[in-house]
């Protein structure tokens, strides 16, 4: 029986790569532009971590989670996402102590037990941000910019921001205490996990997935309306801030979030693609969250983007750029010293900066040449005794099929100044 790669799991090959390195280096670009610097960290936690970090109520921490016992029976997490890492980094390595803001990026592969659908996987990838330190709007509307000029930058011109305030632990109270009454009304119509969110955190149930769930909570209290003085005027000044830079954004005062950790502000952006909203991107505020996992009062904002859902949408509306070229050069050899030459100027070739290739096979000319066509290569370089002797070579182009003679000392210059 032949092994297959895990259900929820994908290949990425060569023709497909050169998308993600694209992204990739357009994401560092604008982190590079906003002065956010790289950390990374470990594929798998404690447990515990996401557990008080992302909450005991959510879906991620109840259903989706890849939890094992190791060889010394400690309890181990896959991540399922980024922040609760970045924020253990933040305490564990005394970023405290550091100038503030902290302005951190990351790349990372994470895990979720899920329906493998619409460009979900089990095991996933996110570009994420997280900015430590700063409670002002100004911070909020920078982390928004920053990951809609991304978007802009790969040529998505029909995005949209939806922002939404949950307000703070002061003003919250009164509303999951309407919240929950509002709900108690329909207990009987609530899914099961809904049921026990109710008495835990009834805002999990504004996340729930469920299409029954959904329709209830379309006319449940709004957070927005219960906000209080200071996250009101926190919120105003998020919106004249986006204005000043020219962010298209609506107000979704159904934006929860689906972790514990968010307060405040919260916002997702969304492109359409056939008549529906795609979410690309999602974060949030979470001025409590080093706190919960035993550091000291830290505001906090960040957001995720799932690059396999982001390079599906590039596809899906012709904003993939062309393959580069690799390999420029093939350089076909006829018999034993040609093959010894070939390598000699193949490294020379990529000295230069020329992306080459050389026979390794053995092969007959024509075959050499099928090769070559079949990779794609600009020109061929074909080396034999004869030309050793003289010391030249040919010059194929493999898109007119004319040949020429260049001298070998030549070629690297003069193979630069036709690619």
């Amino acid at each position: 029986m032949k092994i297959q790669a895990p259900k929820g799991t994908k290949d990425v090959l060569p023709e497909e790569s050169y998308i993600w390195q694209y992204v990739e280096s357009k994401f560092r670009q604008i982190c590079k532009l906003y002065g956010y610097q790289e950390v990374r960290f470990p594929t798998f936690e404690y447990t515990e971590l996401f557990q008080r970090g992302v909450g005991e109520t959510t879906d991620i921490v109840q259903k989706e989670m890849y939890t094992f016992l190791d060889k010394g029976g400690r309890s181990i997490t896959l991540r399922p996402e980024g922040t609760a890492s970045v924020a253990r980094l933040f305490i564990e390595h005394g970023f405290a102590s550091r100038p503030m803001p902290q302005r951190l990026y990351y790349i990372i592969s994470a895990f979720r037990y899920e329906n493998t659908q619409g460009g979900r996987y089990r095991e996933f990838h996110q570009f994420g941000i997280e900015n430590f330190g700063s409670k002002s709007p100004v911070t909020d509307a920078e982390i928004i910019s920053l990951s809609y000029n991304f978007f802009v930058s790969l040529g998505l011109d029909n995005i949209v921001v939806n922002i939404n305030s949950i307000g703070c632990p002061v003003c919250r109270k009164d509303y999951v205490k309407n919240l929950k009454e509002y709900f108690l009304g329909y207990y009987d119509k609530l899914c099961p996990t809904c049921k026990q969110r109710l008495d835990k955190n009834p805002m999990r149930i504004l996340d729930c997935k469920e299409d029954n769930c959904k329709l209830i909570a379309q006319d449940a209290p709004k957070p927005i309306e219960y906000l209080c003085d200071e996250c009101k005027t926190h919120f105003e000044a998020l919106k004249g801030y986006l204005d000043a830079a020219g962010v298209c954004y609506r107000v979704d005062p159904y934006i929860v979030r689906g972790l514990d950790y968010y307060t405040k502000t919260v916002f997702e952006i969304v492109d359409v693609v056939l008549d529906k909203e795609l979410a690309i991107c999602g974060g949030g505020r979470y001025d409590n969250l080093i706190e919960q996992i035993g550091g000291s009062s830290t505001p906090g904002i960040g957001f995720a983007i799932g690059v396999e859902r982001l390079i599906m949408l590039l596809s899906q509306k012709g904003l993939i750029p062309q393959k580069p070229q690799v390999p420029q050069v093939f350089v076909a050899t006829l018999g034993d010293l040609a093959t010894k030459k070939a390598f000699e100027i193949a490294s020379t070739l990529r000295f230069e900066g020329i992306s080459t290739v050389i026979e390794e096979l053995s092969r007959s000319l024509k075959s050499q040449m099928k090769y070559a066509d079949k990779l794609g290569c600009d020109f061929s370089v074909i080396i034999g005794d004869d030309e050793i002797e003289k010391g030249v070579c040919k010059l194929r182009n493999m898109k007119t099929s004319s040949e020429e003679v260049v001298r070998i000392e030549s070629l690297a210059q003069y193979i630069k100044s036709k690619i």
